[in-house]
């Protein structure tokens, strides 16, 4: 809902709402139109009127690809708002989707709710026109309530900054009423869904995301490592060693002050190797908001407690398209990917970097667990120990032999079960595998739209077409 999406060029990493959610639902998009079963994808969005961003986001419609657009509508302040402070508005948007869908040619048949502020507006716009509903929270509030208490943040601190009595309700609500739940591994609905009073395994789906091999791939060039050098060169003593990557935004559950921790208390990893964050794009730190400003400081006290200048890389920007190329330049350099995040729904950068060849030493939660199962590309590590995350960083890093197969390993897997043609297959077979789907099959065609922040809704098309079109936001 925060609307700092586009069809190209996405700002990952520029706030805490920029993160993985916002390319899964773009990616999403981009697939479902791609499909023969789907004629049309609408990514629904917040419009924002703001010097501080791009005028991009203050177009009402943009197109994305033949079959998909953007359409953004105005409500709350005209100005860039970071989700948790939407909340009083999302009743404006509702009232503007309910006038939009409820026209005959707009009606849609689906509506998917991707995270707990478009989970709100889903539930009251699924009622109002009557069609089911399909919820994806992405990351629960519970478990990041919980995860912030085990990290030392007091419950009214959590509460004054994330707003998570409003978000867990609407979880609950939004899983109440939803027809169908897609998560994107078994270990969300087993122990993550699963403390909410209105879950229902039986109405959940597991269906995991994929990666676009076009992009993600372990074939690097001279040229790209070249210019990655280039971007490091300027904070490393001696950039041939091989480097610990992440790659996140600058938020407190990403947990990359522990990983600086880990990295200064190894003599190991200090003598051996280089420690390369890539936390975003930022033009000044003193801009960012409270809790990017604390990471930083936070990054930043441990570099000089340790004197690890010389050691530790973190570039002030980088464009999308770089990103496969770190991840390749860390791989040619016999590199590791580490996501020390405190709480890891998924992972998408997990795969990114496995298909690239790069390896990973991931949290034991979540996402990372069933990459591993699959995948057996690295290993897991308890992130909240310092102790025990410098520990299986240096064993991670230390057998080059290990390394070699844990690399092969990731780009075969990752090529066999994590694409988004067969995300999309799964999605599409999932969704009229459901009872209330089968009146709508035996009609002339669907249309879905996902809202971005996210929610999707399905709508019938002309009564003399068997095409399905398809509406995300």
């Amino acid at each position: 809902m925060h609307g700092l999406i586009r069809s190209k060029d996405l700002e990952l990493g520029r706030d805490p709402d920029t993160g993985g959610q916002t390319q899964y639902v773009l990616e999403l998009v981009k697939s479902l139109a791609n499909t023969s079963e789907v004629e049309q994808v609408d990514l629904v969005t917040r419009l924002i009127k703001d010097k501080r961003v791009s005028e991009e986001y203050s177009l009402s419609n943009e197109f994305i690809e033949l079959g998909a657009r953007i359409l953004r509508f105005e409500f709350g302040p005209s100005k860039y708002l970071r989700k948790e402070l939407l909340w009083p508005f999302l009743d404006q948007l509702t009232e503007q989707l309910i006038s939009f869908y409820s026209k005959p040619e707009n009606k849609p048949n689906w509506i998917h709710a991707h995270y707990a502020d478009a989970g709100y507006v889903g539930v009251k716009l699924s009622k109002y026109l009557k069609v089911p509903l399909v919820f994806t929270a992405h990351s629960l509030g519970r478990e990041k309530k919980r995860r912030l208490i085990d990290a030392g943040l007091k419950s009214s601190q959590i509460e004054k900054t994330y707003c998570i009595s409003k978000r867990i309700a609407s979880e609950e609500e939004a899983l109440k009423k939803a027809s169908m739940i897609v998560t994107s591994t078994q270990q969300e609905s087993v122990h993550q869904y699963s403390a909410y009073d209105y879950f229902q395994i039986l109405k959940s789906r597991v269906i995991c995301p994929g990666v676009d091999h076009k992009k993600f791939h372990h074939i690097h060039s001279t040229t790209e490592t070249s210019d990655i050098d280039t971007m490091m060169r300027p904070f490393l003593v001696d950039p041939s060693k091989p480097p610990l990557l992440a790659i996140s935004r600058a938020v407190r559950r990403k947990n990359v002050p522990s990983l600086v921790e880990a990295f200064g208390r190894s003599e190991k990893l200090k003598k051996n190797n280089n420690l390369i964050l890539v936390l975003g794009c930022r033009d000044n730190i003193s801009k960012l908001d409270s809790q990017q400003k604390d990471v930083f400081q936070q990054i930043f006290e441990i570099i000089d407690k340790y004197n690890l200048y010389g050691k530790v890389a973190y570039p002030k920007r980088h464009t999308p398209e770089q990103i496969p190329a770190i991840y390749r330049w860390a791989a040619s350099k016999g590199g590791i990917f580490v996501n020390p995040a405190l709480t890891e729904p998924f992972g998408l950068t997990l795969l990114e970097a496995a298909s690239c060849g790069l390896p990973m030493v991931a949290t034991n939660d979540g996402g990372p667990r069933e990459i591993k199962l699959k995948c057996e590309n690295g290993l897991l590590a308890d992130v909240t120990d310092i102790n025990k995350l410098k520990n299986t960083l240096e064993k991670a890093i230390s057998n080059k032999s290990q390394w070699k197969l844990w690399s092969r390993n990731g780009i075969e897997a990752v090529s066999r079960h994590f694409s988004w043609g067969t995300h999309v297959r799964n999605y599409l077979f999932n969704m009229c595998s459901q009872d209330q789907k089968l009146s709508m099959l035996s009609s002339s065609g669907i249309k879905l739209s996902c809202l971005k922040g996210r929610s999707s809704l399905i709508k019938p098309h002309s009564s003399n077409t068997s095409e399905s079109e398809w509406i995300i936001s």
